[in-house]
Parts: structure tokens; C-alpha cells; sequence
């Protein structure tokens, strides 16, 4: 009887660590991406810094321009091309690839008119310019152009990493 006891007791244990284990690695698939929180002005550009005026002009100059690898010209740009020059234009410099900007700019909790906005599987593969309104401007790939996309759309949030930007 003893020795019955003993393996039920043993049973419970390990359905016990079992259903924990499983339970964690959910709450950890839970956990993986950041909320991508917004916050804009009231709309009016001039409550922003002209630091990030500067950036959303530039970027929304660069519309329309078709995406190229590696590009940060008129010619062709791709993400992180388009996010390099932007921040030019108000004389900040940033690394040349989206995983070095998010690597080595300051992050935030909340993005605002002009961060950029960081999104990938695992690591960061793509970058835009948040310009405000659940709006993000970005050289989405081959074949297709620099263009405003809406944040709230499910792939966006699904794959969203990170908010940073040195601009203040």
C-alpha cells in the first residue's frame, strides 16, 4: 500500500512540473514583443523639436522613391537608407543598418513624431519613421517604393521590436 502511495505522489509531481513547464513556455511566447505604444502631439507640427520636423519632411521627400539595397539616394533606398538620411537632414548622424540603429540608438517606451519604429522575427530587419496618426513612412522592399504604411495593421504589431531615436 505504502509503495502505491509512493507512485501516485510520484505521478502528481510530474503532472505537477509538467503543467508548470507548460504554462511558462506559454507565458513566454506571450511575452516576446514589446506593445508598440504611440503617442503624438495634437497634430500640429509645432509641438514638435525642429530636430523632428526636419526628419519628417525628409522622409516624406523621399516618397515614392523606389526601393534599392543598400541605397540612400533619390536613385533607390531601403530602410535603414531612408532612416540614415532623414536624420541627416537635422545633422544627426546614425549607423547604416536597421539592427546597428536599433543596437545603438537610446530607445523609448512611447514613440513619438519623427523615432523610428524597429520590427523583425528575432532580430531587426526593418526600419521606419513614425510621422504620427498610427502612420510610419518606410522602404518596404524589392519592387515597391518608399511609402506611409498603418501601424495598426496586424503584421506591423505582430512583428514590432522596438521604438528609438536620438532626436529630441
Amino acid at each position: 500500500m505504502a509503495v502505491l502511495a509512493t507512485d501516485t505522489a510520484s505521478g502528481y509531481h510530474r503532472l505537477y512540473r509538467l503543467l508548470m513547464t507548460m504554462i511558462l513556455v506559454l507565458l513566454a511566447g506571450c511575452a516576446g514583443n514589446p506593445p508598440l505604444d504611440v503617442r503624438d502631439t495634437s497634430g500640429a507640427e509645432q509641438d514638435l523639436s525642429i530636430d523632428r520636423v526636419l526628419i519628417i519632411n525628409r522622409a516624406k521627400e523621399a516618397l515614392g522613391t523606389p526601393y534599392r539595397y543598400g541605397g540612400n539616394t533619390a536613385r533607390g533606398m531601403d530602410c535603414s537608407g531612408l532612416t540614415q538620411i532623414s536624420y541627416a537632414a537635422a545633422g544627426i548622424s546614425i549607423p547604416r543598418t536597421s539592427q546597428q540603429q536599433f543596437d545603438r540608438l537610446p530607445h523609448r517606451d512611447v514613440a513619438r513624431p519623427g523615432d523610428l519604429l524597429f520590427f523583425g522575427s528575432g532580430s531587426v530587419s526593418h526600419v521606419g519613421v513614425y510621422i504620427g496618426d498610427n502612420r510610419m513612412i518606410h522602404a518596404p522592399g524589392s519592387g515597391r517604393t518608399v511609402r506611409v504604411s498603418n501601424i495598426t495593421k496586424r503584421y506591423w504589431r505582430e512583428h514590432y521590436r522596438g521604438t528609438a531615436g536620438p532626436a529630441p
